[in-house]
């Protein structure tokens, strides 16, 4: 950033701006003196009826007067004004150093400014709340380079071990060990693929284009009615149509992977999963809703943050996933300017509302 030149403070330039008032309202005072007395009275020996004080004897009566009263105007001016300066200015002098203290890299300090309402509280109330945000969002950032770190690391770990098993024992199958290979590194892929995705969806950076989601959420269901029989879930979409303006791909697949989290996370037979789409004044909404094992209520607000599958929500079957399902979607929903809601059902399952503006 490029050196500034110094000039004055903000509190100097308070300062001379009150003496300055001071001292231009007592001049305009003395002009009003003298415009409206001084000058009508006679200048001769008799003065005013003969028996008052002539111009002359009274200017210079005044003039002496008035000078000392200036003075001490202006000199009252620039001491009031400093102080009053100094009072007014406090709280942008915490403020300041809020802002340098978070430039450290220290984001934990808040200002908590006392007092009335007025411009320098909400100034400190918004900075306050943009810490606020700061801090999660790093924090927020960290929990996933370190989760991300640790799933990536797995599978090449894995792979490490059986290459090594093999090593160790050349009978071994070597059919066997392709296959797992494979499946360690498919896992690793779509592991790669989903980070990609997240962080694409993050960005933003997408043509976006009239989306009806009723569409989107046929395909979606369609795509996955095989893992829904396979699983026993009976799969049904209804609705009407939803427009919403964005991106077809990234739409598609925040809606199949509802649709696949809903499936999976769901009764061992015998459950349900509704998809349905509506238009609500300028909000186009489309809500999943499954049966499923009881959420705990404290769970549900952690379930869009990446990596995280829940208690009860890991599996080991070949559909595992890497935790970032509802990662992806909430994503999504923020790069679409929209709002994710999820609400445990009563009798176990979730309900996941996703409203985005309407095209």
């Amino acid at each position: 950033m490029a050196r500034r030149r110094p000039g004055f403070s903000a509190r100097l330039k308070l300062t001379l701006s009150y003496a300055g008032f001071l001292a231009v309202a007592g001049a305009l005072l003395l002009a009003v003196v003298w415009a409206f007395l001084l000058r009508h009275v006679p200048d001769n020996s008799q003065g005013l009826l003969g028996v008052s004080p002539n111009r002359y004897l009274l200017v210079h009566t005044f003039a002496p007067a008035a000078a000392a009263a200036m003075a001490f105007l202006l000199v009252f001016g620039l001491v009031g004004g400093w102080i009053l300066a100094g009072r007014m200015l406090a709280p942008l002098t915490r403020i300041t150093a809020a802002a340098r203290t978070a430039a450290t890299g220290s984001l934990s300090h808040r200002i908590r400014m006392e007092g009335r309402r007025d411009e320098f509280r909400e100034l400190s109330d918004a900075f306050d709340t943009m810490l606020g945000r700061l801090e999660s969002h790093v924090a927020e950032q960290q929990r996933f380079a370190a989760n991300a770190s640790h799933e990536l690391r797995t599978p090449l770990a894995i792979s490490r071990t059986l290459l090594d098993v093999a090593r160790k024992d050349p009978t071994r199958d070597r059919e066997e060990l392709l296959d797992r290979l494979d499946a360690v590194n498919s896992r690793a892929i779509g592991l790669t693929e989903a980070l990609l995705l997240l962080s694409r969806s993050d960005r933003g950076g997408f043509a976006r284009e009239s989306v009806d989601l009723s569409l989107v959420a046929e395909e979606a269901a369609e795509t996955l009615l095989p893992l829904a029989e396979q699983r026993g879930i009976a799969l049904g979409v209804g609705g009407s149509t939803a427009r919403a303006g964005g991106s077809p791909e990234l739409l598609l697949r925040m809606v199949t992977n509802l649709v696949q989290n809903a499936v999976v996370h769901n009764l061992p037979a015998g459950g349900t999963v509704t998809v349905r789409t509506e238009e609500t004044g300028a909000t186009s909404v489309l809500r999943v809703e499954n049966t499923g094992p009881v959420l705990a209520p404290e769970l549900v607000p952690t379930l869009t943050e990446p990596f995280q599958r829940g208690t009860e929500r890991v599996r080991t079957d070949e559909h595992a996933g890497v935790g970032l399902g509802l990662a992806i979607v909430h994503g999504v929903v923020r790069a679409h300017d929209g709002a994710l809601t999820l609400t445990p059902r009563d009798g176990g399952g979730l309900v996941v509302t996703v409203r985005l503006p309407r095209a």
